[in-house]
């Protein structure tokens, strides 16, 4: 049964709180109950939520089938709520996965951090131009995409190559009807971390693609390449991956065997271009040789590497992390046209608008 802590008002909003356990339960609802309405129910209880919420927060072990059985019996109704935020305790790709397989809009791994829940249960700030929200099913297909694409790696099963396509299309068409702009604000709204970067130089790349005129066969070659650039991250741990502060040599030497890692998961796939492939083991390769993993300088570089790789490199400044802000764009395009000689410099005088305007 449900059991209702908070104080009723129309200006709180409701929240409903779903555990595995009554100890997660009441520890997430202490969180929350002086600031939302909250109603909190244990997965082992028959549903009875009276109102349909604002948002759910969801506290289990991910790693259980009774769990998931509970939460998937329960779908219909939490798809109606605005957010359905995940506390994954095990940062691991398979659980972060599963989360999105649940509906999650967003996951937040780890132990849990009061402000970091509470902020992300507020509603955004209205936009300056009045418009409205637009539909956030783009983001969560290419999220969802990303964590499975993940899992698959770490699991040793089939990556389904159709699927991440078909989530890079939906984001191409997401931003050419509504900006790059958009993408970026809905992107860091939801996600963090590795996923978040994915879906950044995802939409970097296809704005940069659409700005420059590329073809419709192009563009979907730079947007698969994007979707499956950091596939070799999948087996390098979360906590390293998405360590807040500087890395230290030998996590470092980790990070950098993910190009040739991504490059040897993805060769055997027929469905996977060479074009695509040659992007994903080189996209940290750099004009003057001083790039990894195979030193790359010059014209050994192809057009689809260059693009993705100021894409890459945009995108990891602004990206939003619980440690820092992002960066403004402007100040992010200026490190990177204080690159010379490692990028093109006419694709990084192209870059401005894209970076800045767009």
């Amino acid at each position: 049964m449900s059991i209702v802590s908070g104080t009723h008002g129309v200006d709180r909003t409701f929240v409903h709180v779903l555990a595995d356990t009554s100890d997660k339960l009441s520890g997430v609802c202490s969180i929350l109950e002086h600031r939302f309405t909250v109603a909190a129910e244990r997965l082992d209880a028959e549903s009875s939520l009276p109102q349909t919420p604002a948002a759910v927060v969801v506290r289990a072990e991910l790693r259980d089938v009774d769990s998931i059985a509970a939460i998937k019996k329960r779908a219909t109704k939490l798809a109606k709520a605005r957010k359905l935020i995940f506390l994954v305790e095990h940062s691991s790709h398979v659980c972060v996965s599963q989360a999105y397989a649940l509906g999650a809009t967003l996951v937040l791994p780890g132990t849990i951090n009061r402000t970091r829940l509470l902020a992300a249960l507020a509603d955004p700030p209205a936009a300056s131009s009045g418009a409205e929200p637009q539909p956030d099913n783009a983001v969560e297909t290419a999220a969802t995409a990303i964590a499975s694409m993940f899992t698959a790696v770490t699991l040793g099963e089939p990556i389904d190559i159709d699927g991440t396509k078909e989530a890079g299309r939906k984001i191409a068409e997401r931003i050419s009807e509504h900006g790059l702009s958009e993408w970026l604000t809905t992107v860091r709204r939801h996600h963090e971390g590795t996923y978040q970067h994915c879906l950044l130089v995802t939409g970097v790349a296809i704005d940069f693609g659409l700005s420059l005129g590329v073809g419709r066969t192009d563009l979907e070659r730079l947007y698969s390449a994007a979707m499956f650039h950091d596939i070799g991250k999948a087996r390098i741990p979360l906590a390293i991956l998405d360590k807040p502060g500087r890395l230290d040599d030998d996590e470092r030497a980790l990070i950098e065997t993910h190009p040739a890692a991504g490059y040897e998961f993805l060769k055997g796939h027929a469905a996977i271009s060479p074009e695509i492939l040659d992007a994903v083991r080189h996209h940290h390769e750099y004009l003057d040789g001083s790039g990894y993993p195979d030193a790359l300088c010059g014209e050994n570089i192809s057009d689809i590497v260059r693009i993705l790789t100021i894409s890459d490199i945009f995108a990891a400044l602004i990206e939003h992390r619980h440690y820092k802000p992002p960066m403004p764009r402007a100040e992010a395009y200026n490190i990177l046209c204080g690159m010379t000689g490692k990028l093109e410099k006419a694709l990084v005088t192209s870059f401005k608008q894209v970076a800045i305007t767009r």
